[in-house]
């Protein structure tokens, strides 16, 4: 699973690790923050959120057109800069008052013009790095572990937003609200680790940064497409676009209505069993002995299978006898389930890898336009989950008001439907970032993985439209919302495939 990827896949994957875990850091608790902080409705705060993450993915189109001209190398080193800058004022307690919000919107626009220098172009550079013949094969591949490695820092996101803010308040006395700056705080300490990494390693990836040609020098980039193959591929990319930002639509609801659920309607505490999962080191334990499983398997020598194995047997028997010997229950805080989600992502990434593995060699492997089409049809069945769960809940507006008399309902309703859109995340992500990768244009790569953030940003800014219906609306009605955007955009690309798929030969 780990071989045959170029050295700088883990340089720069690691990079992008340090940075994500401080970015999901702060998403886990922003929206409660800003509801909790300036007293904001569900709506507003929704608006305020969206706006917010369309920014992060709207930035990277800025980035790329300035990475086409100066630089990939470049724009990463300026964008974790400005990020800096940007989670530093987040993280001073400044109050709830006019002077506080301006202070934190200013915040957000550093945050999200660094990432947008940062994000795309280490990704760009990432599918550079399998321009080479040799590593050509094992692009998509490649992508899904560069996603593993995103999905690792925002593993232990939501714990470390919530465990910091409960320490600032039980043992420095700070308020719950001035509390949550200490969680945004966590993602200055990251950068710096991420820009430690990218320097450190930085010889297994430099000739793939690259940088604006000096006069007399051969051009940096060859194009020997024909104009009507560039139009053919741009005009692909820019349908694929259009199917993800619908994705992105439904999927970010984690940080909004699906966190706005698990907030008002789900159990605020779980025993047995079910407890173990709400310690991320548990979680850590089952992703160790998944990948010693297959590494059992995988191993090319009675050593290394040995050692695999013995792993193995040690996850199996901690695991058992934590669950023999669990006692009492365990509070439940709204943030920590977006846990799951990368959670999922680092433990099914290798089962993903094998599937898909297995299919190459026997010729039947999907296309990348495929895999997008059939993650909106998975997505669809993720809210199709809520949506049962959600049958008999009140509205939110009456839950609010029922006093003892609201319902909660078991926190397995949110566990499976983030199980479910993982699967569609890993069908639709990284096959989407490879697709841009591999069929961009040389001339236009900056700017088409612009794009494909771009469609993201748009996702993101109609986020809120389920913070505008989180109020009167039965859930139900909400989550079927989700349900038929997925299953239109599906549908959509199922149309299209043949044009998608030929831009790829």
């Amino acid at each position: 699973m780990f071989k045959g990827h170029p050295k700088g896949l883990y340089a720069l994957a690691l990079a992008n690790t340090g940075e994500r875990f401080g970015y999901y850091t702060m998403l886990a608790v922003f929206a409660l923050f800003l509801r909790a902080n300036f007293g904001l409705d569900a709506g507003v705060a929704g608006a305020i959120y969206s706006t917010f993450l369309g920014l992060v993915y709207l930035m990277p189109l800025v980035g790329g057109m300035m990475a086409d001209k100066f630089g990939f190398g470049k724009m990463v080193t300026i964008g974790i800069t400005i990020m800096f800058a940007g989670y530093l004022l987040l993280s001073l307690p400044l109050g709830g008052d006019t002077f506080a919000m301006l202070a934190m919107l200013a915040a957000l626009l550093f945050i999200s013009l660094g990432t947008g220098l940062f994000k795309g172009n280490l990704q760009v550079m990432v599918g550079d790095l399998y321009n080479d013949p040799q590593y050509a094969a094992k692009r998509d591949s490649g992508f899904s572990l560069f996603y593993m490695a995103i999905n690792i820092g925002a593993l232990f996101a939501p714990t470390a937003a919530v465990k910091i803010k409960e320490w600032a308040e039980i043992s420095l006395g700070y308020s719950s609200n001035d509390a949550y700056h200490f969680s945004f705080a966590v993602a200055c300490a990251s950068l710096i680790l991420s820009i430690a990494i990218y320097y450190i390693f930085r010889p297994t990836f430099r000739h793939v940064e690259g940088g604006k040609a000096k006069k007399g020098e051969e051009a940096a980039v060859v194009d020997t497409l024909t104009p009507a193959e560039t139009k053919q591929r741009v005009v692909a990319l820019c349908l694929v676009f259009a199917v993800v930002i619908f994705f992105w639509m439904a999927f970010h609801q984690n940080g909004l209505t699906l966190t706005y659920f698990a907030d008002e309607f789900t159990a605020k505490s779980s025993e047995g069993i079910q407890s173990l999962l709400f310690n991320v080191w548990n979680l850590v334990l089952v992703i160790v002995g998944v990948y010693a499983g297959f590494s059992v398997f995988q191993s090319e020598d009675k050593k290394g299978k040995f050692i695999s194995l013995a792993v193995l047997v040690a996850v199996v028997a901690v695991l058992v006898y934590k669950a023999l010997n669990v006692t009492g229950s365990v509070s439940i805080s709204a943030p920590i389930f977006q846990q799951f989600n990368p959670f999922y992502v680092v433990a099914l990434t290798p089962v993903s890898l094998a599937i898909f593995g297995a299919l190459a060699k026997r010729g039947k492997e999907p296309s990348a336009p495929r895999k997008i089409a059939y993650g909106m049809l998975v997505a669809a069945v993720g809210f199709a989950v809520m949506a049962i769960g959600s049958v008999g809940l009140l509205t939110p507006t009456a839950q609010a008001a029922a006093g003892d008399a609201a319902t909660f309902v078991n926190p397995n309703w949110l566990i499976s439907t983030y199980l479910v859109l993982t699967f569609a995340e890993l069908l639709l992500s990284p096959m989407g970032i490879s697709f841009v990768s591999k069929v961009a244009p040389p001339k236009y790569k900056g700017l088409m993985m612009g794009g494909w953030f771009v469609a993201t940003a748009i996702g993101n800014w109609l986020v809120s439209v389920g913070g505008f219906l989180w109020g009167g609306i039965s859930l139900t009605v909400v989550w079927s919302v989700f349900i038929v955007l997925c299953l239109l955009s599906a549908l959509f690309m199922f149309v299209m495939m043949k044009r998608l798929e030929s831009a790829t030969k």
